[in-house]
């Protein structure tokens, strides 16, 4: 049997990916997830099409103030919330109902969270989520079949570049990967037509954050997500580890806030680390299948291959 070309070694660890998507936030969406989901919708107006519907893939983490610029964006829009993880429903209602008193209820559709249309949606959003998945590849395919024909995917995750001196940390003092491999945004194009999407249009960008103490960006680091390397360290580090990593992160990552020399405050002790951030969008076109003495279609694609002519023509 020949090889998918698009298909990469596992570089995630599934036992620990999933544990890591039961994990409800503690303190809502993340800071930089809603800032890269700010950025995202941003993108929207480059885009003509105006989605009758929309979906949010698992919001929770994704961003809910992303959510509501979307929905503000589209409010005549029918919109629909997708939380795959069972037990975050809950929370994820509660954290997108507004109180009747809200203006949040009059500047965009109510979210709901019953199925999906039959046909897919227009638009299907998903603000990073698709580097901590176990199977990729897989969960494209899912996105593939919940959006509607003409309609496109818009998505962001991070890149190979994310906390590029954290990993450069854990190579110089001999520890196992300080996380994952991030998949290159090219790799990811791949995946989108491998998948049926069209014309995906990727694009990337560097954001540094920094930190005044050690303490602060572990803590921000926590919320961002887990270490799923297969080969991480496999039992719990003790007080002494915590501490050689502390003392290391400011002299491995010093932030460059550039001096009136222009040379950067090597001095500051401030913590900077990078994160790339890749965003992405395709279009799903009508489908076209090769006619031999069998073939099979689905229901729905032979519903929108009737409405657009015969197949492949």
């Amino acid at each position: 049997m020949a090889t998918d070309p698009t298909r990469r070694p596992p570089t995630i660890d599934a036992t620990a990916a999933a544990r890591w998507r039961r994990l409800a936030p503690a303190d809502g969406s993340p800071w930089l997830h809603e800032e890269i989901g700010r950025r995202m919708e941003d993108r929207l107006q480059w885009i003509k099409a105006q989605p009758r519907t929309w979906a949010d893939w698992a919001p929770l983490r994704g961003g809910l103030e992303a959510h509501e610029l979307v929905a503000r964006r589209y409010k005549d829009a029918a919109s629909f919330v997708i939380e795959p993880e069972s037990t975050l429903g809950a929370a994820t209602g509660q954290a997108l109902s507004a109180p009747w008193w809200s203006a949040r209820r009059w500047q965009g559709g109510k979210a709901r969270f019953d199925a999906t249309p039959e046909d897919g949606v227009d638009l299907l959003w998903a603000n990073m989520s698709l580097h901590m998945a176990a199977d990729p590849e897989a969960l494209i395919s899912h996105w593939h079949k919940l959006v509607a024909t003409d309609g496109f995917l818009m998505f962001s995750c991070l890149g190979p570049d994310t906390v590029r001196e954290l990993r450069a940390l854990h190579a110089r003092l001999g520890w196992p990967a300080a996380g994952h491999e991030f998949t290159d945004m090219h790799d990811w194009g791949d995946m989108l037509v491998h998948a049926g999407f069209a014309e995906p249009v990727m694009d990337m960008e560097r954001i540094v954050l920094t930190w005044a103490t050690p303490e602060a960006a572990l803590a921000e680091l926590r919320t961002l997500g887990r270490n799923l390397h297969p080969a991480r360290f496999g039992a719990l580090r003790g007080k002494a580890w915590h501490q050689a990593l502390k003392k290391a992160l400011p002299e491995l990552a010093p932030a460059e806030d550039g001096g009136k020399g222009g040379e950067g405050d090597k001095g500051s002790g401030r913590i900077a680390l990078t994160f790339e951030v890749i965003y992405g969008h395709a279009f799903k076109p009508a489908p076209r299948v090769s006619l031999a003495a069998e073939s099979a279609v689905s229901l729905r694609e032979m519903r929108s291959m009737l409405q657009r002519g015969r197949p492949g023509a």
